[in-house]
């Protein structure tokens, strides 16, 4: 049986904690930081958990599932 392979740009977007559930960074944090509140920036910062809906997809992609 071949092997499964990694999506390569999930693998690049995604990470995983260590009970096996996906992190993903916040959007709107790549261009025009000029025009945006400092407090909102640093909310903009660090990694959120993938919603429920999407895990399974996600960990598809990574080939955890």
């Amino acid at each position: 049986m071949p092997k499964q392979k990694t999506n390569r740009a999930a693998a690049k977007r995604f990470k995983l904690t260590g009970t096996g559930k996906a992190m993903r960074g916040h959007a709107s944090v790549r261009h025009g930081m000029i025009g945006k509140a400092r407090d909102r920036k640093r909310h903009l910062a660090g990694f959120v958990m993938v919603a429920d809906v999407d895990q399974p997809r996600v960990l598809r992609m990574l080939g955890k599932r």
